[in-house]
């Protein structure tokens, strides 16, 4: 009997130990993420896949992985994939990286209390434990941006091409207003919003529409700026851009770029999952902490 029970705790034993093993070599941090637009739109949606791709190159990919599904404008799909991913229990951490996400994972969290979600921009978490909010100061850069733009433009008109009013992108423009006044208070700004973020016949008639009206200088946010830096390079205007940089697409007509890093939030929000913290702290990018980066175009290079 004694033989017996020493070897059923010699099993015992063996088995504890490929556990720990098979946990060890799967010492993985996983992360699904959800966005509008596409990974490559020059803006919001790129700025959080960039950031992904850059912690992946710094951990390993052996050590990071993520499932990334873009172009999900439509806020039901998003929803289903999130759920999928939150039933699987497969990741560490779930983005929802659009403002339109916010009442899903309000609605979705405490069904996964076990699970992290995070989401922005915004600095609501909705008073669960299990989500990080996160945002941008955008003003912040927006200010640089306008600033340099009033010294720079020679026929004291600037074009703003903006989406919708909300969120970072209406921060950006705000922002970039304020510094031009604060550098030139004669110059003049003008604000379209083309109720839209990914319309870019619509932004490229806004574009158009400001230079006609005398503007030397354009700026926006959203994916659908493209259109907008299009018209700018077609027209010999100056380009600033927000959220990623878009130096090679707009080459010499680019200047200044405000670009998100939300490397700097992911590396915290990870350090807090592994002590055990699921979520309840909202995050800013701010020029200070390094969120926001100022990245030169090639204008004057």
């Amino acid at each position: 009997m004694l033989k017996k029970m020493q070897f059923v705790f010699l099993i015992m034993a063996v088995l504890l130990m490929a556990v720990t093993v098979t946990q060890a070599q799967d010492d993985v941090f996983r992360v699904a993420a959800v966005a509008p637009s596409a990974t490559n739109d020059l803006a919001f949606s790129q700025s959080m896949y960039d950031a992904l791709m850059l912690i992946q190159g710094e951990m390993g990919a052996d050590k990071f992985e993520f499932v990334f599904q873009d172009g999900t404008f439509v806020v039901d799909d998003a929803a289903v994939a999130l759920r999928e991913w939150a039933t699987s229990g497969e990741y560490d951490l779930i983005i929802a990286h659009g403002s339109q996400y916010g009442t899903i994972i309000e609605e979705l969290a405490p069904e996964f209390p076990d699970v992290s979600f995070a989401w922005g921009t915004d600095v609501n978490t909705f008073g669960l434990d299990n989500v990080f909010a996160y945002t941008a100061a955008a003003d912040q850069g927006g200010f640089v941006n306008g600033a340099l733009a009033a010294l720079m433009t020679n026929t004291g008109k600037i074009g703003v091409v903006g989406p919708i009013e909300v969120g970072d992108a209406k921060l950006y423009v705000d922002g970039f207003v304020a510094g031009a006044a604060a550098a030139n208070p004669d110059v003049e700004v003008f604000v379209t919003y083309i109720q839209s973020f990914s319309d870019v016949p619509l932004a490229t008639e806004a574009a158009n529409t400001h230079i006609a009206n005398g503007a030397d200088i354009l700026t926006g946010s959203a994916q659908m700026v493209v259109g907008a830096i299009a018209v700018a390079q077609e027209q010999g205007a100056l380009w600033f851009g927000t959220q990623a940089s878009q130096a090679e697409l707009s080459a010499d007509a680019g200047v200044l770029f405000q670009v998100y890093r939300w490397d700097v939030v992911l590396r915290d929000i990870m350090a807090s999952i592994a002590e055990g913290k699921l979520g309840g702290e909202a995050y800013t990018l701010t020029l200070a902490n390094g969120g926001l980066v100022m990245e030169q175009g090639q204008y004057g290079k």
